[in-house]
C-alpha cells in the first residue's frame, strides 16, 4: 500500500539522486524501465534508432523479448515500431494476431512471443534521424487513453535525453489530460525548481524505485501536499 510517509522517503532518496551525472545510456534504460514499470498495460519497451544512412539500431530494451521483437520487424522490414521511426507520429495494435497491416510479423509476434498489443511514438532529428518508444503488451486490447497518455510522457524523456524533438504529442499536452499527474509534476517543479520534463523525470524515477504505479505516486504526493498544508 501506498502510504504518504513511503512516498516522501523515496522521493527524498531519488531527490539525492537528481544531483549526480547520468550517463545517456542508463538514462535511456531507465525511460524505458520506467516505462514498462508504470505504462498501464504495458509488459516491455525498448527504443529504436535510424540513421540518414539507413542503420537501426535498439536501445535500451528491457528484456530479451524486447529486443527480439524489435529485430524481427527490422528483418521483415515491417512493423509497427518501424512505422512509428520512419513514417508515423504514432501507431496502436490492439491485436497484433488480427491485424492484417503487417501479415510477417503480427501473426509470429502473436504465436512465437505472446504478445498482442503494440504502441509506438515517434521522435526525430531533423532532417533524417528517426527514432521510436516501442510499448510491448502481452494481453490483446491493453491499450487505452491512459496507456496512449502516460506512454506519450515516456516517448517524450527519451527524446530529451537524446537531444532530439517530438513529432506530435507534447508532455505539456500529456500532463494537460491528466490532471491527477500535472498536478503532481506541478507539485514537484515547485517544491524542487525543475522544468517540467525534469520534474515527470522525478515522477517516474520515484514510480519504478518505490515499486508502484505512477498514478499512486501522483495521488500520495497530493495527499501529503495537502496534509503538509494544514
Amino acid at each position: 500500500m501506498v502510504t504518504e510517509l513511503n512516498i516522501v522517503t523515496v522521493m527524498n532518496t531519488v531527490a539525492e539522486t537528481l544531483t549526480y551525472p547520468i550517463k545517456l545510456d542508463e538514462a535511456l534504460e531507465q525511460i524505458t524501465q520506467g516505462a514498462a514499470d508504470t505504462v498501464p498495460g504495458i509488459d516491455h519497451a525498448s527504443i529504436t534508432l535510424t540513421t540518414r544512412h539507413g542503420q537501426i539500431e535498439t536501445l535500451a530494451p528491457t528484456d530479451q523479448v524486447a529486443v527480439l521483437l524489435d529485430e524481427l520487424q527490422y528483418d521483415l522490414r515491417e512493423g509497427p515500431c518501424l512505422d512509428a521511426a520512419l513514417r508515423d507520429p504514432w501507431v496502436q495494435v490492439d491485436d497484433l494476431a488480427a491485424d492484417d497491416r503487417w501479415p510477417g510479423y503480427g501473426a509470429r509476434a502473436a504465436d512465437e512471443f505472446g504478445i498482442r498489443s503494440q504502441l509506438a511514438f515517434q521522435f526525430r532529428a531533423e532532417p533524417h534521424a528517426r527514432g521510436a518508444l516501442n510499448l510491448y503488451a502481452n494481453k490483446a486490447h491493453a491499450i487505452d487513453m491512459d496507456t496512449r497518455q502516460v506512454g506519450a510522457m515516456f516517448a517524450r524523456l527519451a527524446a530529451i535525453a537524446l537531444g532530439w524533438s517530438r513529432h506530435d504529442e507534447t508532455l505539456g499536452h500529456a500532463l494537460g489530460s491528466r490532471e491527477q499527474i500535472g498536478q503532481a509534476v506541478g507539485i514537484v517543479m515547485e517544491r524542487y525548481q525543475l522544468d517540467p520534463d525534469r520534474a515527470f523525470s522525478f515522477l517516474a524515477r520515484t514510480s519504478q524505485t518505490a515499486n508502484v504505479k505512477l498514478h499512486d505516486v501522483a495521488a500520495a504526493l497530493i495527499a501529503e501536499t495537502v496534509t503538509r498544508a494544514r
